[in-house]
């Protein structure tokens, strides 16, 4: 109830009441006008005790409408989803909790949880009389095969007397979103060339974050090993110092996602377009439990997560937590209205990124070159291409002549390209990616040099 003054609270008291009386259920309303009809042939006819039968009549509903209008604010309401983010196609399970915080027990109640249409019908629940300070928990499912977040409630009550005579709904407030994220298929190791794993195997080594080791000698912290102390640096500043170890650095892979929507044609769930926010899911978690630093990329420039040493999910940020970010904004990505990978370029060729993963649709001669000068700044590059057309008429005809052009120029300049056919497993696209991955080094006496990752 919304806080105001007196004649405020009051407005709304006749505004609730008025509702209660035009909450009155058929029962109510024949009582009603029975107990009028009554009073009114007692009247003419001079029978007093049929006038008390029909003031009793009269009065009873009102008396329901005017004691459910006072405790409708003393049952509570709450729901708990689990899990609150799901990958599409598998099921959540909601469940929702009544409490009966008022010193009445309740008459029969209905319970009714707003979902949207994508989610299933909507679930309804009738719960019995619950007595004073009681509580009923119920639950339901919710499954959805398109990815996004979808608002669950405001969950909405039912509160009807004893007798029957009256009826009121209620809506609370609160609500909570279910996020769906794209399905991810676990991958097989695989070798590729240009970069090494992620952790302890890096030709890199970098020294650790505050409250790390690391090579500048500090001051001795409790449980700090005696064997590390650093004596020059003790006599030099009068005060026991450590000497801080070297880390190992964190491997950086950069996961490019092409949203551009002339690069992207059909919709819905078996469209080149979710069949690639799915591969990148899928090479998202498969690098972040291998001991990368990841970061999401679109052609619009954003990466995410935006924190963190460039934009990557390194050291300073949790793996799981770099996860759900990446997972969320993928939930949700679109189409962008960009014609070109100029923007994700620009972020690219600030620095060495490490490995990059990306995921190409259409590409034109323009954009095909830009993303050649993309491989100059990467260690290693694995680039998989969706011909939409072949997508659209569910053909796994042999690649189109354009098509192969644009992959013929990414595997002369570095890139490791795979044509992905329609409805293919990712992992079977993987196990090729990296097979074609080992027959370039090969070919290119690079077996003897070039690092590998899995």
């Amino acid at each position: 109830m919304a806080a105001g003054g007196p004649a405020a609270r009051a407005d709304e008291d006749k505004g609730g009441l008025r509702a209660a009386l035009t909450g009155l259920t058929t029962r109510g309303r024949s009582f009603l006008a029975a107990g009028v009809a009554a009073a009114i042939c007692a009247y003419v006819l001079g029978q007093s005790d049929l006038l008390r039968v029909g003031l009793f009549l009269a009065v009873l509903p009102l008396v329901c409408a005017y004691v459910l209008h006072r405790t409708r604010h003393r049952v509570s309401g709450s729901r708990r989803l689990a899990p609150s983010r799901v990958p599409a196609g598998s099921e959540a399970r909601v469940h929702l909790r009544m409490d009966n915080v008022s010193r009445l027990p309740t008459g029969l109640l209905m319970l009714q949880d707003r979902v949207p249409y994508v989610l299933g019908p909507r679930p309804r629940f009738v719960l019995d009389r619950v007595e004073a300070g009681g509580r009923r928990e119920v639950s339901y499912r919710v499954r959805s095969d398109l990815r996004g977040r979808y608002p669950l409630g405001p969950l909405q009550l039912r509160l009807t007397d004893p007798f029957g005579m009256c009826e009121l709904t209620r809506a609370f407030s609160a609500y909570d979103t279910l996020t769906v994220i794209p399905r991810t298929e676990p991958l097989p190791p695989v070798k590729l060339t240009g970069e090494s794993s992620g952790y302890g195997e890096g030709r890199q080594r970098s020294l650790a974050l505050a409250g790390e080791d690391d090579v500048i000698p500090r001051g001795y912290r409790h449980g700090d090993d005696l064997r590390r102390v650093h004596w020059r640096s003790t006599a030099r500043y009068g005060e026991l110092m450590v000497r801080r170890e070297e880390q190992p650095q964190r491997s950086r892979c950069t996961v490019l996602l092409d949203t551009r929507e002339i690069a992207h044609q059909g919709a819905g769930p078996d469209s080149a377009f979710e069949w690639a926010v799915s591969g990148a899911a899928s090479v998202l978690v498969h690098m972040l439990e291998r001991g990368f630093s990841v970061r999401l990329l679109t052609d619009t420039g954003n990466a995410v997560p935006s924190e963190g040493a460039g934009g990557f999910a390194g050291a300073t940020q949790e793996s799981a937590d770099a996860a759900g970010l990446m997972m969320d904004t993928l939930a949700v990505i679109d189409h962008s209205d960009g014609a070109g990978l100029s923007r994700a370029y620009d972020v690219i060729r600030s620095g060495n990124e490490g490995l990059l993963v990306a995921f190409f649709g259409d590409l034109d001669e323009e954009q095909a070159a830009m993303a050649a000068r993309m491989r100059q700044r990467s260690g290693g590059a694995v680039a998989f291409v969706l011909d939409s057309e072949s997508w659209m008429h569910g053909s796994a005809a042999a690649v189109s002549g354009p098509v192969e052009k644009r992959l013929r120029l990414l595997r002369e300049v570095g890139w490791t390209a795979v044509s992905v056919p329609p409805g293919a497993s990712f992992a079977d696209v993987w196990r090729q990616a990296g097979s074609a991955s080992l027959s370039s080094a090969v070919a290119g006496g690079l077996t003897g040099t070039s690092g590998g990752w899995s």
